[in-house]
């Protein structure tokens, strides 16, 4: 009776599975024909969308398809190889991404509110935004300087000394007013009165008289002096600047804080003079801040209030943007927060829809970010040795942003941007100083530290994006590796899946390494090129670098970060940033014939034969071995989840 049933069953299964095999081939056969017919007559829109759906269909169909096969029992697969013969199945992985749910994660950040059993004294800090200077001054309300001819010259000269007009900032008063930007939401907050304290460490090299005088004048006028503990000047070995030494003492002793110059006698790079500047300091909590910034109204009772009501938060304001060129002063976005790329490099990311949702769409909330600039943020200065402070292995300036970020998720605390909190920043146009046996040498260095201590088993790949890093050695590690442990750090993946899930790292990919096309042994290349331009090959070596291309879960072709985009008509394919949902830059890969087929277009990859080194979209010709591709050189990771759960 049972063999019975059981036959019964395999007999639906096959039935089902050669009616949609059938209908797989009529799909097949329907769409081959409208697509040669396209490519010879212009077509309308409409039916352009028409097309792209059938192919999505079918598509689906042969997923349907792959996974009513795998019902059948063995010994039916056994006599119907064929059916295996027009696709294989893409291996299946062991994790998928996080659900929003497991995302939305609610945290002390979103507390607004005095709580009802709460009896301390809050209160709106009250500041005013009048003008103290004539509006015809230079610079007035943010505004940017337009230089006299007089001095035209001698600005284009000077700009060099900081990498920032210094003559325009010398025209502008140190108490210029500038417009107060926050929410209204954000202006009508109260905060309680018993705050934690601060001790303000600014650490510079040769910096301008004019930039470093207003930055003081600004942090003394624009915050409640309660929570001023004291200000720390770290001078790191400023050459020829005269006015930094006897005229400085004399001016700090105007301001209404405490204020301490530590002027060291070498060069110690920003990491160690930022320690020198903590140990000297005696605040509850420690506020860094570049030596090029004006601080706004309110700017700091939010970030101490973070801190209050969570000691392990690190608090960063947004940054408004001063102009190098003319010193105008302008808003920073409310609607970024901090990422990095394939090679450590720190860029400013939009935020995620899943963070809008966190915050109930309210943006005057905390961001959770997954890195900071670095230049100005807040912590509590306990907090910041049980963290285990700076890395005193870097040099003089780079990487030690990501390093700090890394360790802030991964070791127990939590990394904020404050958009209630604003601070504005020269952002020069280039560093206007030398690095010790060069630039490449010193971030190199710093960056193979991070890579070392922090990142697992993404070394390898980080090493195989940026194969110069060896070059440099990474100095003696073993403090950092025992002070991961001490702490009992997460690991770096789970820093990906909880905390920088939109990272453009290989997360959730099908492979990672070459592809590399069968006719002409030439590799996909992004030969460093930006979003935009076309995406190349060229012969494959096997070495990683811009041959290092992940085929995603979501069918994406990625190259650093950026994602392979064809046209509708077919043509040079591009490297663009990468988009949900977009079916241009979506591939689907036919293990059976080799195509790299596009979803949006219905196009498949291919090598143009006139110049290799330019890749295309064309008419799928399964004679073609221009059109075959293999991946190879694959690299793997454990892609197995951990038992850490979200914070």
């Amino acid at each position: 009776m049972i063999t019975k049933k059981n036959d019964i069953q395999t007999s639906i299964i096959k039935a089902i599975v050669l009616t949609s095999f059938i209908w797989l081939i009529v799909g097949a056969g329907f769409y081959h024909t409208l697509f040669n017919i396209r490519t010879k007559v212009s077509i309308t829109d409409e039916c352009q969308f028409r097309i792209n759906n059938l192919e999505m269909q079918l598509v689906q169909n042969q997923e349907m398809y792959s996974k009513l096969f795998k019902l059948l029992p063995k010994e039916s697969v056994e006599e119907n190889e064929s059916f295996t013969k027009e696709y294989k199945i893409l291996p299946k992985l062991d994790i998928q991404p996080k659900s929003l749910e497991e995302l939305l994660i609610r945290g002390p950040e979103l507390e607004k509110q005095k709580a009802d059993n709460d009896n301390s004294e809050w209160m709106v800090e009250e500041f005013s935004n009048e003008a103290t200077n004539p509006p015809d001054w230079h610079g007035e309300n943010g505004k940017g300087v337009n230089i006299p001819d007089n001095l035209k010259e001698s600005s284009k000269e000077r700009f060099k000394e900081n990498e920032f007009d210094i003559v325009a900032s010398d025209l502008i008063a140190l108490n210029r007013s500038i417009p107060d930007i926050r929410s209204d939401s954000c202006k009508k907050r109260s905060y309680p009165i018993d705050l934690p304290n601060t001790s303000v460490v600014i650490v510079y090299h040769n910096e301008g008289n004019s930039t470093l005088l207003r930055g003081l004048t600004s942090i003394c006028n624009k915050s409640p002096k309660r929570y001023l503990k004291e200000i720390i000047l770290v001078d790191d070995a400023s050459v020829d600047r005269e006015y930094l030494h006897e005229p400085l003492d004399e001016f700090v002793k105007t301001l209404p804080v405490p204020v301490k110059i530590i002027r060291n006698q070498v060069r110690m790079g920003l990491m160690r003079s930022r320690l020198r500047g903590a140990n000297a300091a005696s605040g509850d909590t420690i506020t860094f801040l570049d030596a090029h910034i004006e601080c706004t109204n309110g700017w700091l009772p939010p970030l101490l209030f973070e801190i209050k009501k969570n000691r392990k938060a690190v608090v960063n304001p947004i940054i408004d943007v001063i102009s190098y060129q003319n010193f105008g002063y302008a808003s920073g976005s409310e609607k970024t927060y901090g990422g990095f790329d394939a090679k450590f490099v720190f860029h400013w990311v939009p935020v995620p829809k899943r963070e809008d949702l966190r915050r109930s769409n309210d943006e005057s909330l905390p961001l959770r970010t997954p890195t900071m600039a670095g230049g100005l943020f807040v912590i509590e200065r306990n907090f910041f040795y049980e963290l285990g402070a700076y890395d005193e292995g870097m040099d003089i300036w780079g990487a030690e942003n990501i390093e700090l970020s890394l360790r802030i998720w991964m070791c127990g605390g939590t990394l904020l941007i404050l958009p209630c909190s604003h601070v504005g920043h020269v952002f020069r146009k280039k560093t206007p100083y030398k690095f010790p046996g060069g630039t490449n040498k010193v971030i190199f260095r710093n960056t193979r530290r991070v890579i070392e201590v922090w990142t697992d088993e993404y070394s390898k790949y980080f090493y195989n994006v940026m194969p110069d890093l060896l070059t440099v050695e990474a100095g003696n590690i073993t403090n950092r590796v025992e002070l991961r442990k001490k702490l009992q750090c997460k690991s770096f993946r789970w820093y990906l899946d909880n905390i920088y899930p939109e990272t453009h790292l290989p997360l959730y990919y099908y492979h990672l390494g070459s592809i590399k096309n069968e006719e002409y042994n030439f590799c996909l290349d992004v030969l460093k090129r930006k979003s935009g331009e076309d995406c190349g090959a060229s012969s494959c070596h096997g070495k990683g670098g811009n041959q290092m291309i992940e085929y995603s879960i979501k069918k994406n072709l990625i190259g650093m970060g950026l994602c392979l985009e064809s046209t509708v008509k077919g043509g040079t394919v591009k490297l663009s940033t990468c988009r949900e949902s977009e079916a241009l830059q979506v591939w689907d890969y036919d293990e059976h014939r080799k195509f790299l087929k596009n979803r949006g277009s219905g196009l498949c990859l291919g090598i143009s034969e006139l110049r290799n080194s330019v890749i295309m979209t064309m008419n799928c010709d399964p004679d073609s071995k221009s059109q075959k591709w293999i991946f190879s050189d694959p690299m793997f990771f454990s892609q197995s989840d951990e038992s850490e759960t979200s914070v």
